[in-house]
């Protein structure tokens, strides 16, 4: 396994190693042993899945606040996003700065994205399917979010507010100086 910091050392880049042969490869996508190893210790206990058909399609900026915040391990099966994490830790040195990565089903790639990050991804391709490990279980009543394209974090998406598919929940989220975070630096 391959793990390298982004701009926020926290979140991870991962790729696991790959064997190959005339059928195609095999990857081992999550070893609890050997991410300990690496310093990576997680009871992921939910699987999710997306599809996004088409291209641009953005979900995010989200988080889910304590005490069922979640870390997240972020692949794709098929296609490519761009995945962004922007750091929510109220006293963090990189406190509303953002880090970004180009994962993909054909680089094999994943993004390890903590708790107290606001999260988001954008297709690249067609057919997208996204797949993730969470380590707390959804809590409709602690879901939030920040504007994607909130002109203070200033991410870039590749593509413009009137060029992205988002949902009409994503549309209508509060900007990020309008954000109370629910996380505090060094709280897990």
């Amino acid at each position: 396994m391959d793990m390298i910091d982004t701009r926020i050392p926290d979140v991870k880049v991962l790729t696991p190693k790959r064997f190959g042969d005339h059928r195609g490869y095999f990857s081992e996508t999550w070893n609890a042993a050997r991410m300990a190893d690496l310093g990576l210790v997680f009871d992921f206990v939910q699987d999710n899945e997306s599809l996004s058909a088409e291209p641009g399609t953005l979900r995010g900026l989200h988080y889910q606040a304590p005490p069922f915040a979640q870390t997240k391990l972020v692949r794709c099966a098929t296609g490519a996003i761009l995945d962004v994490a922007v750091d929510a830790r109220r006293g963090s040195p990189t406190y509303g700065q953002w880090a970004a990565a180009r994962i993909s089903a054909e680089e094999g790639n994943q993004i390890l994205v903590p708790r107290g990050f606001l999260h988001g991804f954008v297709t690249l391709v067609p057919q997208t399917q996204v797949i993730y490990k969470v380590d707390n279980l959804y809590d409709k009543e602690s879901d939030g979010g920040v504007d994607c394209f909130d002109p203070d974090l200033a991410i870039d998406w590749g593509i413009t507010r009137d060029e992205a598919t988002l949902s009409g929940k994503d549309e209508d989220l509060p900007a990020f100086r309008d954000f109370v975070s629910p996380f505090e630096y060094g709280e897990f």
